[in-house]
This record gives C-alpha cells, structure tokens and sequence, in this order.
C-alpha cells in the first residue's frame, strides 16, 4: 500500500527507490512498478524528462531464453540512457543499451532500439528519426492553443466552443 501510495504522489521519488537515475523537473505519468523493467538501476533519465503511461524500459534481451538449455547463464543486458529535454509518448517502448539525446520526442508507440541523435523527433516500430525538433516546432506552431494558464473548467468551454460543430 505505501508503495502505490509512494508511485501516484512522488512518482520521481518511487523511480529513485527503485535505483533509477533521474535528474531535475523529470514528469513520470502513469508509471508502474514494470515501468522500468528488472534492471531499473540501469535506466538514467536527464533533467527535464517526461515518461507518459504505458511506456517500458527493457534493458535485457529476454529472447535469449531459447538458448537457456545450451547456455543456462546467458543474459544480454545494457543500460539506457535518456538526456535532457527528451518527451517519450504513450506506450512507447525503449530497447537495452538505448540512448536517446538531449532535446528529443518520441512519438506514442514508437520501439526505440537504436540510438536517437539530439534534436530529433523519431518514432515508428522500429522507430527512426522522422524530423528535427526545430521542424516539429514550426509545423505544430499553426495549430497550438495556449490553454495552460486556463482552470479546467475555463478549458473546458474553450475547447467545446472551438470544436463545437456547425
């Protein structure tokens, strides 16, 4: 009980018990205990992060399992590392030994098994850079509202009078 208590009102702190490294201003959203993986100690996030539900480090490779009867001790196990200013979507997967730059997004349900480069906006299965982050801003700038001064309620009706079909 205190551990799901701990994981919904600090999860920062709940992923710091669990021996994950997490820098300053991290948003952790939805996590679980499976968050990260069997080896969380290996998982270090930079400053800034956000980690939406439903995303998973894995930092081992439990497809090895079909040699156990050859190589009963076999393991393939690697750390992630994730930098600073980095958004990784919903439901988005990060592979062992993964490194994902500074200033990065991964879109929702990305498989991210090669390294991102900062700056980039990757996604797909298997995902792969997909454009800039400087491009992502300009093409997203047409569309924004700016709603995160507004109460819910204030949000609420804005969005249902914008939407409001005619």
């Amino acid at each position: 009980m205190i551990k799901t208590y701990k994981r919904v009102k600090d999860p920062v702190e709940f992923a710091r018990t669990l021996g994950v490294d997490v820098g300053e201003r991290c948003r952790l959203i939805g996590i679980t205990e499976g968050t990260f993986g069997s080896e969380p100690y290996l998982v270090s996030l930079g400053s800034h992060v956000t980690i939406t539900s439903g995303v998973k480090f894995i930092t081992h490779d439990g497809g090895v399992w079909v040699f156990r009867d050859e190589s009963p001790d076999l393991d393939i196990i690697a750390p992630i590392k994730v930098g600073n200013n980095v958004f990784i979507g919903i439901n988005s997967i990060i592979m062992p030994g993964v490194t994902i730059g500074d200033n990065c997004v991964i879109a929702a349900g990305s498989v991210v098994a090669r390294d991102i480069p900062s700056g980039s906006v990757a996604a797909g299965v298997p995902s792969k850079t997909i454009k800039s982050v400087e491009d992502y801003q300009r093409g997203i700038i047409p569309r924004a509202l700016n709603t995160k001064g507004l109460s819910r309620v204030e949000k609420r009706a804005f969005l249902q009078e914008l939407f409001e079909e005619k």
